[in-house]
């Protein structure tokens, strides 16, 4: 079947699009749909996933460091306390994506985030994993976009003044924060380490 798991340079097999370069081959096996907890750790994985949107994964993982730098390593405490000046030096930033809409997002939303209780973020997150996981799909083709849950956590997002979160951003971060396992049937990482 078209799309399903590749052997990699070592022998393994694996989904796909991680062997397309050694920075995806690193992120698929020691990140990638292993469990994420931690409003901070969260939040991260939040706010590259909407940098994320209509870009290439590989452009934001390439970008993470510079990321991490310019948003105080994505304390939300921290972030919350960005002001104009911070905003404009993010713009000018070449080491992250200077794009308005998702700069002032990030910051909004680090804003909101700042007056939850601690874990409130993770347990609303945590609350949209689905009840039952899904059958391990064979081919990157059956590895779907939206689901209902991710449907849901966007609107409860939204609801809670979280910006820049739609079904697909949502189900990208249910993926990257295991939520879901979308490793394939026959990838090496598919039952790794749970």
């Amino acid at each position: 079947m078209s799309g399903g798991a590749l052997a990699g340079p070592d022998g393994l097999l694996r989904c796909p699009w991680a062997l397309a370069t050694e920075d995806y081959v690193a992120y698929h096996d020691t990140e990638w749909g292993r469990p994420v907890h931690g409003d901070d750790a969260l939040y991260e994985r939040l706010c590259l996933e909407a940098f994320q949107s209509g870009l290439s994964w590989l452009t934001i993982l390439r970008r993470r460091a510079g990321f991490r730098t310019a948003f105080a390593d994505f304390e939300i405490a921290a972030v919350a306390e960005f002001d104009a000046a911070d905003a404009a030096r993010l713009l000018a930033d070449p080491g992250i994506i200077r794009n308005r809409a998702k700069i002032e997002a990030t910051l909004a939303n680090a804003k909101v985030l700042a007056g939850w209780e601690p874990g409130e973020l993770d347990a609303l997150i945590w609350s949209h994993a689905p009840a039952e996981p899904a059958p391990a799909p064979v081919a990157t083709g059956q590895v779907p976009a939206v689901t209902p849950e991710s449907t849901a956590l966007a609107k409860a997002l939204k609801k809670a003044g979280i910006r820049f979160v739609g079904p697909t951003t949502a189900y990208a971060l249910m993926q990257a924060c295991g939520l879901v396992n979308d490793h394939l049937a026959a990838c090496a990482r598919r039952d790794a380490d749970g």
